[in-house]
């Protein structure tokens, strides 16, 4: 039986800023380590990456100015997604499903849009497709922000449906 739409509340809305906290923290922790670990080069740079979207390649010239911006885009956009998971998850029935199906199919989504309509319209320098960076993108997305969404979720509207 497909869940109804929760009514807008202050638990429901503070469960959505705590969902939003967890998946942008996992999700920035996994892209500094794989990077610092690719790399051996200094964080802050994934941040400036993040803040080139907007500010372009000026963005890249290590200032922590453009550091604290990536982090806040990254944190927005990571709301951005976490909103819309809780949207889409009372109104499309199969999300209800099973979490892990859900969470493979959301970090996909992410991942889509973030690479193939987010970072090409954005002003962030032009790389080339690396599909083994593809790969280890995706998984990251569906481990650090469709597995917690989808297990949230999940346990929030099976508490309230009891």
């Amino acid at each position: 039986m497909p869940i109804e739409p929760a009514k807008p509340t202050r638990r429901l809305g503070n469960l959505i800023l705590f969902s939003g906290v967890v998946v942008a923290t996992l999700d920035i922790l996994a892209a500094i380590l794989f990077f610092v670990l690719d790399t051996g080069k200094n964080p802050v740079i994934v941040l400036n990456y993040i803040a080139s979207g907007i500010f372009g390649k000026a963005a890249l010239t290590g200032d922590v100015s453009m550091a604290v911006w990536g982090l806040l885009l990254h944190y927005l956009i990571a709301f951005i997604f976490t909103i819309l998971f809780f949207l889409l998850y009372v109104r499309i029935p199969f999300l209800q499903k099973n979490k892990w199906v859900t969470a493979v199919i959301y970090g996909i989504f992410v991942w889509i849009i973030m690479n193939l309509v987010v970072v090409p319209l954005s002003r962030v320098p032009a790389s080339g497709f690396n599909l083994a960076k593809a790969l280890r993108g995706a998984a990251i997305l569906i481990v650090c922000i469709g597995l917690p969404l989808a297990s949230i979720a999940s346990k929030y509207y099976l508490r309230k449906q009891n």
